[in-house]
């Protein structure tokens, strides 16, 4: 058996709704069953990504819009954030770990480092001036048995 299953979630650029995706993505992938770890794992990472996105991708205008990307494949889900904001100058600085371009926020500059630590897959691509996109994969080992 290889379930898939796909969501795509879009929303305004707004801090309150940081909280509405990490309960719209635990929602879906709770019918992996996963285990609390690994649903904590991947709640922060969205966290984080979304959070990124309103932040810095829209400079905290809610006028923008984050969309969450969201597949099942078997036991692997894959999560992609993407913004249409500013994009990021310098990527490799970016992803840096204490780098923040946020400093008068008193920003900790450890969301890509927290991402690619609780994920098992992490990339980010950026265009300046045309957005920001995050994909993360996370294998839920409490279904491996029941896919290999």
């Amino acid at each position: 058996m290889n379930a898939r299953n796909e969501m795509t979630l879009t929303f305004s650029a707004r801090s309150e709704n940081e909280a509405f995706a990490r309960v719209a993505v635990a929602a879906f992938v709770s019918q992996l069953d996963p285990t609390l770890e690994e649903l904590n794992d991947l709640k922060t990472a969205i966290s984080e990504a979304v959070t990124n996105a309103i932040i810095h991708g829209y400079d905290g205008d809610p006028g923008g819009l984050v969309t969450i990307e969201g597949l099942i494949e078997g036991d692997v889900v894959r999560l992609i954030v993407k913004d249409k904001g500013r994009g990021i100058e310098d990527l490799d600085l970016a992803r840096q770990p204490l780098y923040t371009s946020k400093p008068e926020m008193e920003r900790s500059g450890m969301g890509f480092t927290i991402m690619e630590n609780f994920m098992d897959g992490f990339d980010v691509s950026s265009e300046p001036g045309n957005g920001t996109a995050i994909a993360m994969t996370k294998r839920i080992e409490s279904k491996k048995a029941l896919f290999n």
